[in-house]
């Protein structure tokens, strides 16, 4: 039986699996203590399925046992196909600078998730759009000026709470001037600071202001603060330019350890040792069971060894702990509520915007 400290480090991780089913490994990690699930396509087949299988892992756990996903509209949907309503890129929704508009599509994406059995969303990007040469942000933007951005951003995390999914803005401090992909190489910015105060930073201080529910960091090396390590891993970022200069205190939640920037310059399990220590109270391991379990101990014996506070994991686990009580839901059969009235009046109050008609004719 794990430790009392093993499973709190445990409830700091969200796992991914590689098939239609939990396997062994995964229901080991369950068993031990974590936090939840993320589910990818490879996971995901009909909303019946979907649910089937929400319903599966959520079962497993025996608590309140978070399951989240990248749902954003665009080409970053898991969900795809009938029932599920295909969004637009949220450049789309940005075009139309409508806070409204945005809100709709934010309670839209909940209703549909919480049918399926999701309770946490990857989404809104807060990245704003200033390099057309990016290849991972782009169109997944809803703009490339900081308060649209900000305003949209913030509407439709809004909405996605008021439908009962915890939101995530992405990619903390700032993903959109990079002109290479965190999957795939670790990105520098060289921005001073004013530059980030003014351009980045301003989204993400409207979603702290907002009090909303959680942030992602980017797995990107902002020279201004620390030109040292990426985001993920640094205090002086997390603690120092979130926390402390824009008040944000929700849920921090780590970009996917197993990207290339983390994985090929650093380890994922020295990551998670260092962004614990930094600040990060959840990581995404995404893929392999191998390195699921490695970062955890890396935690573990970080503690141990008195180089990561006792208090730092236990901060983690209050923060999660509130985001758990608000979000969690309970396995539940709510598949029938796709095409109800309700989700059609929405599906048809979101296409009557981008008509150019007036939503309240068919939301009454």
């Amino acid at each position: 039986m794990a430790s009392e400290l093993y499973r709190q480090v445990a409830r700091m991780f969200m796992a991914g699996f590689p098939g239609r089913s939990p396997d062994p490994d995964f229901r080991a990690l369950v068993d031990d203590g974590l936090f939840g699930a993320i589910l990818f396509k490879r996971n995901v087949g009909s909303a019946r399925e979907t649910a089937e299988l929400c319903r599966e892992v959520k079962g497993l756990a025996k608590r309140p046992f978070i399951l989240a996903v990248d749902q954003e509209g665009g080409r970053v949907a898991r969900l795809r196909g009938e029932p599920f309503t295909s969004l637009p890129p949220m450049r789309d929704i940005g075009r139309r600078e409508d806070e409204a508009l945005a809100e709709r599509a934010g309670k839209l994406l909940a209703f549909e998730l919480r049918a399926v059995g999701f309770d946490w969303d990857f989404a809104p990007v807060l990245d704003v759009d200033t390099n057309p040469a990016n290849p991972v942000i782009g169109d997944r933007a809803f703009a490339r000026e900081a308060q649209t951005v900000a305003r949209l951003g913030v509407a439709l995390a809004r909405g996605l709470e008021a439908g009962g999914v915890a939101s995530c803005g992405k990619h903390f401090p700032g993903h959109g001037d990079t002109s290479s992909d965190s999957h795939l190489t670790l990105p520098h910015l060289p921005h001073a600071m004013d530059h980030l105060r003014a351009v980045e930073l301003v989204p993400f201080k409207a979603y702290a202001d907002a009090k909303l529910a959680s942030l992602m960091t980017a797995h990107v090396l902002f020279e201004a603060i620390d030109p040292d390590v990426p985001a993920t891993m640094s205090r002086s970022v997390l603690d120092g330019v979130l926390r402390r200069e824009l008040g944000f205190d929700g849920v921090l939640v780590s970009d996917d350890l197993e990207m290339k920037a983390i994985a090929d310059h650093y380890g994922v399990a020295e990551a998670a040792v260092q962004g614990a220590a930094a600040g990060v109270d959840l990581f995404l391991v995404c893929h392999h069971a191998s390195e699921q379990r490695a970062a955890i101990e890396a935690v573990v014996r970080a503690v141990e060894s008195g180089r990561i506070p006792r208090a730092r994991i236990e901060e983690a686990n209050l923060r999660l702990d509130a985001l758990a009580a608000r979000f969690a839901h309970p396995a539940e059969d709510r598949l029938d509520a796709l095409g109800c009235p309700e989700h059609r009046a929405l599906q048809e109050g979101l296409a009557a915007s981008f008509e150019g008609r007036d939503p309240t004719e068919v939301l009454g």
